[in-house]
């Protein structure tokens, strides 16, 4: 038995496969062990399989068990390999005997071989325990198909999924069994190397089966570019082929003739007759039935709710709480097909009904006369009237229910009648003219008779306010206007302050009793002595922030005292309520934009470093050392005696043109190019407590009343003054009243330009303004 089954272990000829990776067999623990692979590769002449190994183990079966079980024992225990040269297995086991079946069978197949070229197809090593080791050459198999467009499958496993190997270093099997090993993947830098430099033909696609990356042939590219470009994606497509007219565009009225067809020339059809006799005789049979009763399929779906309203509707006694539905008022003659006459619109209504919206129209259609009722075409409105009339139903109250009659103006807060609120300006009094060019700024003087205006034209002129008589005028500048001109407070002296260019004037008017004119000398002339003294002293050592200097001989004969030198444009000219500080505003100065002057010390100084902003404005308060500083969108209030920010107001507006302060101190106003007016209660919130919008240009100065009157105006491009009223009292608990009184018109707008400046009288309620017009009103 023993010979039996060695003569089993033979080893397969394979044909030479030089590209096929080696198989290698080992006499290992495994289940391919010694004799389990014998006439697996190899076929007879015949077309017969040679005896496996469940032969072998059939034909064991007959022998005893205690002589199988040596057998085995010893089988199993032996690690070598039958060789040609191994004795009592010279007949059977010689894999290069030309009498074997297999290799007569082999040399049948490749009579064009010698027997030298057909030598073993293996060879013999040791292993690691020193047994010799045979390795058989690979098996290249033979496809005798003519399909020459089959694809070489590679990977053999199937449709499995290749996430059932995540775990293996491998994706599959080829067709001789090899692993085939998973591709390389790159670090998180080669791979992004890898989309810097991107190969030709790449698309970062990946094949479910090899898990290798796709690659585009030029031919696919130059596709997928003509596609991406809108282009033709072959040669000979056209994308706009001749249109095929199914139909002719000429347009037939079919009959020729409009007169009915007669009833004598119907021709009753024989074809017809007969169809209609078919679906008669079915009927009487039963065939036919005139109701088809519901079958089982055609039960509703349970899924589908469906609710009828006036399921349960059961008539209501009368009752007096009690309301019957609705119902549709009967039809009236307008609504015939063929009404009379009278109720046909003509043109003119027609047009009229067909223009108007559908909210204004009386009726949701028009009276139509028709010949017969055959001719009446399908009412266009007929569904959604239907939805409608349902609507009615189910809407419809069925329960009288009391009702809150409230007016909706008794809702809104009651404000005063403007007759109620006299006195205020309501029409031109005084007319000011002289000015070349527009007139930039005015102002009213502490004892309201004389008014002081400054313009383009570089001359600054006082005039009597009731008269409107030009007492005096001096001219500073040639090239240069005056861009805002103020008086000092107070009636003990009388000095007039006007900003031209870089310098500040401070001037002292004729018209006045010789005993304040001294008193004026006295307060301009109070500072030089003093700045002597100081530069003497050596207490100016760094650069000086202004320069205070005697304007000349002419300026001084006509009244101009002093002058300020600063470094940029002065835009603004703001006093202490004491007349002792002022401020000026220069936009563009940058750490030298807002400047606090001396008049008794003739000193200057600058109380910010840098200031977040373009600075527009700036104010005292009216009774604390407060400062308040104005940027394009901000409001900011510094404290002077500790010298610390108090509170930033943010007002919204895009670009604040002015504000002004109320004699309180505790509520503000700001004007703003996108013509907003806009009230703060400082004690309230930083933000707007009332905007109002009036003005349809923007609002470029606002004024309160400093006389106690409860008065402010706005100033606009448009021409035009906005008097409001606005009432402030004590009680915290009680908000501030703004009542809108008056519109002034009268300045024209000349190059989108209105009204420039306003101010108001210290005692009346007058108020003056400046225009682009060149003139100065008083309104009274």
């Amino acid at each position: 038995m023993v010979s039996a089954m060695l003569s089993k272990k033979r080893k397969a000829i394979t044909r030479d496969a030089p590209q096929a990776d080696e198989v290698l067999l080992s006499d290992g623990e495994d289940d391919f062990e010694t004799g389990l692979l014998d006439g697996i590769l190899s076929q007879s002449e015949d077309g017969t399989d040679v005896e496996d190994e469940d032969e072998i183990s059939d034909t064991d079966e007959d022998e005893s068990e205690a002589e199988s079980r040596e057998l085995l024992e010893e089988d199993i225990a032996s690690d070598e390999v039958p060789s040609d040269n191994e004795d009592g297995i010279q007949g059977d086991t010689k894999l290069n005997d030309p009498t074997r079946p297999v290799d007569t069978a082999l040399r049948a197949g490749r009579k064009d071989l010698s027997d030298e070229e057909l030598g073993p197809n293996f060879t013999v090593t040791e292993d690691a325990n020193g047994n010799p080791r045979y390795i058989y050459e690979s098996i290249n198999p033979t496809y005798d198909s003519d399909d020459s467009d089959a694809p070489a499958t590679t990977n053999t496993i199937g449709n499995i999924p290749l996430s059932f190997y995540d775990s293996y270093p491998h994706i599959g099997y080829d067709i001789n069994g090899k692993k085939v090993s998973r591709p390389a993947k790159g670090e998180a830098l080669d791979a992004l190397l890898d989309s810097i430099d991107v190969p030709k033909g790449w698309t970062g696609l990946t094949d479910p089966e090899t898990g290798k990356p796709i690659k585009l042939s030029q031919e696919e590219l130059e596709v997928l570019r003509r596609i991406q470009m809108n282009e033709v994606p072959e040669e000979g497509y056209d994308p706009y082929p001749a249109t095929i007219e199914y139909f002719t565009s000429k347009t037939e009225v079919m009959p020729l003739s409009a007169a009915p067809e007669p009833k004598r020339r119907f021709v009753p059809s024989k074809h017809e007759a007969k169809r209609v006799m078919k679906i008669v005789r079915a009927i009487r049979e039963g065939r036919i039935l005139p109701y088809r009763p519901p079958q089982e399929g055609d039960e509703e779906d349970p899924d589908v709710k469906r609710y009828d309203i006036w399921a349960n509707e059961v008539p209501r006694p009368d009752h007096a709480m009690n309301i019957p539905a609705p119902k549709v008022p009967p039809p009236g003659y307008d609504e015939s097909y063929h009404p009379p006459p009278e109720y046909l619109p003509d043109q003119s209504e027609k047009k009229a009904w067909e223009e108007a919206d559908e909210e204004d129209k009386s009726k949701e259609y028009l009276p139509t006369d028709h010949d017969a009722l055959r001719k009446v075409p399908g009412y266009d409105r007929f569904l959604k009237e239907k939805f409608e009339r349902c609507l009615d139903l189910y809407l419809a109250p069925r329960v009288r229910r009391s009702k809150l009659n409230i007016d909706p103006e008794s809702l809104l807060p009651k404000l005063p009648s403007p007759d109620e609120l006299r006195p205020f300006p309501t029409k031109c009094q005084t007319l000011f003219r002289g000015h070349e060019g527009r007139v930039r700024s005015l102002a009213i003087d502490p004892s309201g008779a004389w008014l002081a205006s400054g313009g383009d034209d570089g001359i600054v002129r006082v005039w009597e306010l009731l008269s409107g008589r030009q007492v005096w005028q001096i001219k500073l500048g040639d090239d240069e206007a005056v861009n805002v001109v103020r008086w000092r407070p107070g009636t003990d002296a009388f000095i007039l302050s006007a900003a031209v260019g870089e310098d500040v004037f401070l001037m002292i008017p004729q018209p006045k009793d010789p005993e304040t004119e001294t008193f004026s000398r006295e307060a301009l002339d109070a500072g030089w002595g003093y700045a002597a003294n100081g530069k003497a002293n050596g207490a100016m050592k760094k650069e000086v922030a202004a320069q205070w200097t005697r304007p000349g001989g002419r300026l001084e004969d006509n009244g101009v005292m002093v002058k300020i030198s600063l470094r940029k444009t002065v835009k603004v000219i703001s006093w202490h309520r004491r007349g002792e500080y002022f401020s000026t505003v220069s936009p563009q100065g940058q750490t030298s934009a807002v400047a606090i002057h001396t008049l008794s010390k003739h000193l200057t100084q600058l109380p910010f470093r840098r200031l977040k902003g373009l600075p527009q404005s700036a104010q005292f308060h009216p009774s604390k050392p407060i400062f308040f500083v104005t940027t394009q969108r901000m409001i900011r209030s510094y404290d002077l005696s500790k010298q610390e920010l108090l509170k930033i107001i943010q007002p919204g507006a895009r670009w604040i043109s002015s504000f002004d302060l109320h004699p309180g101190g505790d509520n503000l106003i700001v004007g703003s190019y996108d013509r907003r007016l806009l009230w703060h209660d400082l004690d309230l919130s930083v933000r707007p407590y009332k905007t109002l919008r009036y003005h349809k240009k923007a609002i470029r100065a606002v004024k309160f009343h400093q006389g106690g009157l409860p008065l402010f105006a706005d100033a606009s491009d448009d021409g035009s003054l906005q008097i409001f009223h606005g009432k402030v009292v004590g009680d915290l608990m009680e908000n501030a009243t703004i009542v809108p009184l008056k519109v002034l018109r009268g300045h024209q707008v000349k190059k989108e330009l209105g009204v420039l400046d306003v101010d108001w009288h210290p005692r009346d309620p007058w108020c003056v303004s400046a225009g682009a017009d060149g003139t100065c009103r008083l309104w009274v």
